[in-house]
């Protein structure tokens, strides 16, 4: 097989900069083709990056393009990823996956019938940081891991998104936006959910748009933008978790482990660096010793200082795992098991009761600083 596959982006709008300006940095792909709905969109990222701008049809029968990444909006993930099943390509799509475990078995079932894979992001649970804190684990520097905590709150999206409307309806709100980075750093870290249970509500049923261009527009909320839920691991620890847009300022740390012999701090798992912290038995917290891990290094400004991100390390290990035959770290099976995690969780807080999860998966291999180097090109 080639030692490279070629790579096709639908969906040129924000998300897409980050494909088309960090993929260079990774072995086993390179991006070729765009396609957007609005061709105007396509054509200027085209011209950007050096690279063709194609209607969908053409995209999809493209026989340079090996992987098609899908970054439509959530809604329409489902139907695109579809589509280039069908078109016998390779799917790596942004998170979620599909809004409903039907669909993503539905996927799965195509891309077995097709012999394709299927990848989804987030990939945030490869950064330096929490493979850091994977190994403290997985070293014994907690004990057992028994319980956690993790928070993802804050005013809303209104405030900064130019077209926020979807994060409010079916298939946005807090738990499928931001719930994946924190699902799969979990099942990075400790595996797989067993069973959730949850509490669900909104603070309003409108939001005022306060960001450009469209400042002052009030939109409807169609989904619950305050989650409180509680999940049991696979391995017998409990977990909570609180997603919420309604919240203004808060003291909670984003992610917390707490084990048998100590405690551990991990950074936020939207972000692939951070500072790791631990204490044991004698409740003195220290950072962890730093490792020069590649996915760890700062190599981006932004507002809040220089940051670590490497977006598309996902994909790059879904075409090496392609060209090598082996599992793809941000899989198909893990990707559908954090759905079953959020729309379970979803479906707790509407009928109040506790949901087991119909699906399982493994935890994804290590990454550590020589397996990530062999991701760079």
């Amino acid at each position: 097989m080639a030692r490279e596959l070629g790579v096709g982006i639908i969906g040129c709008g924000n998300i897409s900069t980050t494909y088309f300006s960090l993929s260079p940095l990774f072995r086993g792909l390179k991006v070729l083709a765009c396609s957007d709905l609005n061709m105007n969109a396509a054509e200027l990222r085209a011209e950007e990056y050096g690279v063709k701008a194609q209607t969908l049809d053409e995209l999809l029968a493209n026989d340079e393009l090996d992987i098609i990444v899908n970054l439509t909006i959530p809604d329409a993930h489902y139907a695109v990823s579809k589509r280039i099943l069908e078109a016998g390509k390779h799917v790596y799509s942004e998170k979620p996956l599909v809004l409903s475990l039907s669909a993503g078995e539905e996927l799965r079932r195509i891309a077995k019938e097709k012999g394709l894979s299927v990848g989804c992001a987030p990939d945030t649970f490869l950064g330096g940081s929490h493979q850091l804190a994977r190994k403290f684990i997985e070293d014994g520097g907690i004990g057992r891991v028994t319980s956690g905590t993790c928070h993802v709150m804050s005013p809303g999206m209104e405030m900064w998104h130019p077209n926020p409307d979807f994060f409010f309806l079916p298939g946005g709100g807090p738990i499928l936006d931001l719930g994946p980075y924190y699902i799969a750093n979990l099942v990075n870290l400790i595996g797989p959910v067993k069973r959730v249970a949850a509490l669900t509500s909104m603070a309003s049923e409108t939001r005022t748009i306060t960001s450009q261009p469209r400042a002052g527009e009030v939109i409807p909320v169609r989904t619950p933008t305050n989650i409180h839920a509680l999940m049991e691991f696979a391995n017998g620890a409990t977990v909570t978790l609180s997603a919420s847009w309604d919240v203004w300022s808060h003291r909670h740390g984003n992610m917390e482990l707490y084990g048998t012999d100590g405690s551990l701090y991990v950074p936020d798992p939207n972000f692939f660096g951070g500072k790791v912290e631990a204490s044991g038995r004698d409740k003195n917290i220290a950072p962890l010793e730093a490792w020069v891990h590649p996915f760890g290094i700062d190599n981006q400004e932004s507002p809040q200082g220089p940051r670590a991100n490497y977006r598309t390390a996902g994909l790059a290990d879904m075409a090496i795992a392609i060209i090598e035959g082996r599992d793809a770290r941000c899989s198909l099976d893990r990707a559908l098991h954090g759905v079953d995690v959020m729309t379970s969780i979803l479906k707790s807080g509407e009928t109040g009761e506790f949901v087991t999860l119909a699906t399982t998966c493994t935890q994804p291999a290590a990454l550590g600083i020589e397996e990530a180097h062999a991701l760079l090109r």
